[in-house]
């Protein structure tokens, strides 16, 4: 039993909890300040409403619903007419209230779904229920001098939180990754959260669970908190999944439980064992009515979404003719997406020549990122302007200056903000196209080299790359490649005919 138990072939199943704060003035349901809980003072944006003194009362925030709906419509998901709050109860330090305000039975949006792209395809991954609620306090553990004790924060508590449930429908550790950047780009694309993992402004929280291949019938679930990047989120999806694999293999029980991932061991470590919901007693919110979405908003709302991810992906590849790859980095940043095109229609605008928008893509997403990683800069901060980026291939196209001459104009437009054509100017960067001087150039490298020509003549044909190498140095770079081919090809064509004779 225990050899069929270890070939058996098994698969995962994983669904998302995710907890995105909105990026509103105030908290959800008083009129505190949200503050950046990682670098403000602690408890200064505090009321009785959030710390929850007897005797308040709570007004929902107008605006954390709207920044909710523009997500359950971007998801497509159904939008209830009337959703109830209710009363999560549970005792942590930093729940001051002892229970958190929340939506169970009536959430404010149901059954939605979320396209991503696989390995094996385009694969529609649901989306069970989107609601609001309100983020908790924060808690700092100290440990000094054979002394433990706790600090509590309350500027997080209040804060407007909502919460994105997928079904069960995700099958690995990369399909998790490349669903939650996708709905990190659809947030950020909202302008509703910033998708900071690492400040804990979206949390994602997967769970897992594993059954043998083909079987209909959910396997125990494991929880993973305290993820703070997409790398740990994969890594110890990852790792769940082996680990509950093996277990089973070995015959033993997977058990329900809420775990952490330690980053630096690479494994999950148990935090508790998983609550049910029946653990929390949700009731109605006792404070609050029920919140009624009228037709007409919801209507207003939908029309102001811009393009999504999605959409623009689809119109990048069909526009510009991009493959799926490169359109997928372009648009995951609506920055990025937005730039690209200002690019794109700058090129057309100063070039009568056929605009590439490939070529544009390749340089952004190669050159271009290459410097912003290096320098930890976004692409709203380079100063290079779109505008500047198109100047610069134009000169490319024109055969003004070379590629490699181009990147390190490209480099020098990164940190002065100069435009192209002034540092070309000044660093005597134009590109030599002279047939003359290029015949000469070939024919002294040629000279000066008669071992390796030999060897060419002789059979040896990747001595021409070489001799290419050795003409592009001594131009020191600014020959036009394509002419110095041309007439490298002729001289040492014109010398194995010779030969032959």
């Amino acid at each position: 039993m225990e050899f069929q138990i270890y070939l058996m072939e098994f698969e995962s199943v994983i669904g998302l909890e995710v907890h995105a704060e909105l990026e509103t003035k105030s908290k959800m349901f008083c009129s505190c300040s949200v503050v950046d809980s990682t670098i403000a003072e602690p408890n200064i944006a505090v009321c009785p409403v959030c710390t929850g003194m007897p005797g308040v009362l709570p007004v929902v925030n107008q605006r954390a619903v709207e920044y909710a709906l523009r997500v359950a419509l971007a998801l497509e998901c159904e939008i209830a007419h009337t959703s109830i709050f209710a009363r999560k109860n549970y005792f942590y330090p930093d729940l001051p209230k002892g229970y958190q305000i929340s939506q169970y039975e009536q959430p404010l949006a149901r059954n939605g779904h979320l396209t991503i792209q696989t390995k094996k395809g385009e694969r529609k991954i649901r989306i069970r229920r989107v609601h609001l609620e309100e983020d908790t306090g924060k808690l700092t553990h100290v440990h000094q001098d054979e002394e433990s004790y706790s600090l509590v924060d309350l500027n997080r508590a209040g804060v407007p939180l909502l919460e994105i449930v997928s079904e069960p429908d995700l099958r690995s550790a990369e399909e998790v990754r490349t669903f939650a950047n996708n709905l990190r780009s659809i947030l950020r694309y909202l302008k509703v959260n910033s998708g900071d993992l690492e400040k804990g402004v979206m949390r994602i929280e997967p769970n897992i669970s594993v059954r043998p291949l083909g079987s209909d019938e959910l396997g125990t679930r494991v929880e993973v908190k305290n993820l703070n990047s997409f790398r740990a989120l994969e890594r110890s999806v990852a790792y769940e999944i082996k680990r509950q694999t093996r277990e089973i293999q070995q015959g033993k029980s997977v058990i329900q439980q809420t775990v952490g991932w330690d980053e630096n061991l690479g494994v999950t470590v148990l935090q508790r064992i998983k609550e049910e919901e029946d653990d929390y007693r949700y009731f109605p919110e006792p404070d609050l009515p029920p919140l009624v979405i009228e037709p007409e908003w919801v209507a207003s709302i939908r029309s102001a979404l811009p393009e999504l991810p999605g959409a623009k992906l689809h119109r990048f590849t069909q526009e510009y003719g991009l493959s799926e790859y490169d359109a997928g980095v372009l648009v995951a940043e609506q920055a990025v997406a937005d730039y690209y095109e200002e690019a794109v229609a700058a090129l057309a605008e100063i070039s009568r020549e056929e605009v590439r928008p490939k070529t544009i893509a390749n340089w952004i997403i190669g050159e271009l990122f290459g410097l912003l990683n290096q320098y930890n800069v976004s692409i709203e901060q380079t100063r290079i302007t779109p505008q500047g980026l198109a100047s610069l291939l134009l000169l490319v196209s024109q055969g003004e200056i070379n590629q490699n001459t181009a990147k390190a104009v490209l480099a020098e437009m990164f940190s002065t903000g100069k435009p192209a054509d002034e540092i070309v100017a000044a660093r005597g960067f134009t590109q030599i196209s002279d047939s003359e001087f290029i015949t000469e150039l070939v024919n002294q490298v040629i000279s000066a080299n008669p071992d390796q020509v030999e060897e060419y003549v002789h059979g040896k044909d990747s001595i021409a790359r070489w001799l290419f190498g050795q003409v592009m140095r001594s131009a020191k770079g600014q020959a036009n490649p394509q002419v110095v081919q041309r007439e490298l090809d002729r001289q040492l064509s014109a010398l194995r005919q010779t030969d032959g004779q």
